[in-house]
């Protein structure tokens, strides 16, 4: 079900995902009744699919990705960290991935691209740095994804920088704490431009996530 462009299960699970344990305490217990109607505090009433949605919270609460698939959210001051991640997504596809999405995180919605994080079992994130730190919109993304407790993925990192690269450092510091999450191999930098060592890291890092 859509509400303008947004799904409504999208919107549920950005809530149930902060509040796993107890979603998953009351499913117990759903599950012992002949559930007729479901009214969530946000989006509208639910008297129909009510088997489709209850499994929807369980997927949510529980923590598990809707679909195979990979997220790459990234930052791009001038360009060129952007069309480093388009090549990325080409050699995914290529190497089998099934779903390949791209956000810019200063540029693109917010709220649909956390809803992706949690949809999509895989995420690359990729930032330029900024103030011998974190672009602050990448920032933002992770600790966000923090509070809501995001966790079980696998996540690949890629920082630019070109003569004191720090991004990768921040990026791992804020996602190394969360729960059951990969980092694959290799950290990637990328000295300004992206060039042939760097579509040769890529395509080891795709190979690194798609793998089972």
């Amino acid at each position: 079900m859509k509400i303008g462009h947004v799904r409504l299960e999208d919107i549920i699970s950005i809530f149930v995902g902060k509040y796993g344990d107890q979603v998953q305490q009351l499913l117990k217990k759903v599950a012992t009744l002949d559930v007729k109607i479901i009214c969530p505090l946000h989006g509208p009433i639910l008297k129909e699919n009510l088997e489709f949605y209850i499994n929807k919270y369980d997927i949510w609460s529980s923590y598990k990705p809707e679909d195979d698939g990979v997220l790459i959210a990234y930052n791009s001051i001038h360009g060129n960290t952007k069309h480093a991640m388009e090549k990325l997504a080409c050699i995914l596809e290529e190497e089998g991935a099934k779903k390949v999405v791209l956000s810019d995180l200063a540029r693109d919605d917010m709220a649909e691209t956390i809803e992706d994080a949690f949809r999509y079992d895989k995420l690359i994130i990729a930032s330029p740095t900024y103030d011998a730190g974190l672009f602050p919109y990448m920032e933002k993304f992770l600790r966000h994804l923090k509070h809501k407790n995001y966790q079980n993925r696998k996540i690949g990192i890629i920082e630019n920088g070109s003569w004191a690269p720090a991004a990768a450092k921040y990026m791992k510091e804020i996602i190394s704490p969360m729960k059951n999450i990969t980092i694959c191999d290799p950290i990637i930098t990328i000295k300004s431009t992206m060039n042939e060592n760097t579509i040769k890291q890529m395509s080891e890092l795709a190979k690194d996530i798609l793998a089972n």
